[in-house]
């Protein structure tokens, strides 16, 4: 992964309470330290954001052209810490895998939506699980998961 230095980071995690900030620490130290060259760190939605930036896919985002194909962002919501994976979305073997890698990881039952895992507590978030999610899929994979279901529209 390639790190930036995007001012946003700091101030998003100024806002944090103590036990959300050292959770969503956590979790960056395991995107940077696991997820594939390529992606790049940022503030993405308002919520720590990994994305394919511009120069690997100049078309950006189809929702809006001027920002870059978005793949994984964090956040600290009001009643839990998000992740969103928007490969989850897109690629039906990794959400099985996930899904199956979950059960055995945790003695929690998954809160998940389509692209988005849901973690009441911060001590229920299993890092090592999601160090390996992150491993997972390379911004050129992504890009051609995403070209693919762009379409299919």
């Amino acid at each position: 992964m390639n790190k930036t230095n995007d001012p946003g980071i700091a101030a998003y995690l100024d806002k944090l309470a103590p036990d959300r900030l050292e959770a969503i620490q956590k979790l960056r130290q395991v995107f940077q330290e696991n997820l594939p060259n390529g992606f790049v760190e940022e503030i993405s939605y308002g919520m720590i954001g990994y994305v394919v930036p511009h120069t690997l896919y100049p078309a950006g985002y189809h929702c809006n052209p001027k920002l870059p194909l978005p793949f994984i962002t964090m956040a600290s919501q009001k009643q839990f810490i998000a992740i969103y994976h928007m490969g989850l979305y897109m690629d039906q073997q990794l959400f099985n895998w996930f899904v199956d890698a979950h059960a055995k990881a945790s003695s929690q039952k998954l809160d998940m939506g389509k692209s988005c895992i849901r973690y009441k507590k911060p001590e229920h978030i299993p890092f090592d699980l999601i160090a390996e999610l992150a491993t997972q899929m390379s911004p050129e994979q992504w890009i051609l998961n995403y070209t693919s279901q762009l379409k299919k529209k």
